[in-house]
């Protein structure tokens, strides 16, 4: 197939603006081609465990960022660390889902107010998909909006919003209400905006998603919050290779590789990482089977060679607080 030179100059010139596209990073205000990361503990308040764990990943390792499950038992074990160590960066981790079998939280609006988010054991469905069949957009934002509230009246405020188990971005109008109750509080979103390189990966997102996407981006930084450009939440299912003993040594191992591996390939930008610091006691093994892959997370965290990593590939480490900071002085 021929193509003349006028045809070939476009595309050069196309590929040319996509590679220059301002980041949000550099809206930010940092470098232009700064690789900017939050890595970011999810499940605080989820149980002791995930407490003491996420705790230890921030204050000894190299993690710096958590969010909190509002419905759950824990939340106020950790909120009252947060209180006497206010300078951690703490969202909340808007939770519309209680997964495990046998421990179990429902929703902070109770079954009258929204019953299509109340399963029939009392508490919140299992499963991404049975909320989308059963809750109405309506009975998610109350729901979200309440977590926002128990947060305030606990003295806590939250640096950020995101989702747990991704439920808010599971149809457009869910993602909506997200979105409007983060610009109603004038809280930053955890919302992949920009060239969505890793994240457009592993869900295999099509050109209409993130046209879509970046749409969001807009309405965001339009209402004068800052924007992640890229976001990466598959590390849950990182797994050791059959066969191999899940000691403490050899989950280290894996997880730091698979965290090197991908600082190493970020694009320019401001990127969140998630992942599920956790010790595992006597207890946790009762409330779920993700034991190991927790407990991988925390000791990568606190492994000196993946901050060698983060070092020696130029990672800047940026907090939500820090983002809205810079986004507040940005006209």
């Amino acid at each position: 197939m021929k193509y003349n030179i006028s045809f070939l100059l476009f595309l050069t010139l196309c590929f040319q603006q996509l590679n220059a596209q301002t980041t949000y990073a550099e809206k930010l205000g940092y470098p232009k081609g700064a690789k900017v990361v939050i890595l970011h503990v999810d499940d605080m308040g989820m149980s002791y465990e995930s407490n003491t764990g996420g705790i230890e990943a921030m204050t000894k390792g190299v993690a710096n960022s958590c969010s909190v499950m509002m419905p759950c038992p824990w939340v106020p074990g950790f909120v009252h660390y947060l209180k006497e160590h206010p300078a951690i960066d703490a969202g909340l981790h808007l939770t519309l889902t209680s997964e495990w079998k046998d421990y179990r939280w429902g929703p902070l609006t109770g079954k009258p107010a929204s019953p299509g988010l109340v399963d029939t054991e009392g508490a919140m469905w299992r499963s991404v998909g049975d909320v989308v069949q059963h809750a109405t957009p309506d009975e998610v934002e109350a729901e979200i909006r309440a977590q926002v509230e128990r947060a305030k009246t606990m003295g806590f405020e939250p640096t950020h919003l995101d989702s747990h188990m991704g439920t808010l971005f599971a149809t457009p109008a869910f993602a909506e209400r997200y979105i409007k109750v983060g610009i109603d509080y004038k809280i930053p979103v955890m919302f992949p905006c920009g060239h969505n390189t890793l994240i457009t990966e592993e869900m295999k997102s099509t050109p209409q998603l993130l046209a879509k996407a970046r749409e969001a981006g807009t309405v965001l930084w339009n209402a004068g919050l800052p924007v992640l450009d890229d976001l990466y939440a598959d590390s849950y299912s990182w797994k050791l290779p059959e066969g191999v003993d899940a000691t403490d040594d050899n989950l280290r191992k894996m997880k730091t590789k698979k965290y090197i591996d991908i600082i190493k390939s970020l694009k320019p930008g401001v990127t969140m990482i998630i992942m599920h610091c956790t010790h595992i006691t006597e207890v946790f093994p009762h409330i779920s089977d993700s034991g190991p892959t927790r407990k991988g997370d925390l000791l990568a965290m606190m492994d000196p060679e993946f901050k060698k990593a983060l070092q020696k590939e130029g990672i800047v480490l940026a907090t939500w607080r820090e983002l809205k900071e810079r986004r507040d002085k940005v006209k």
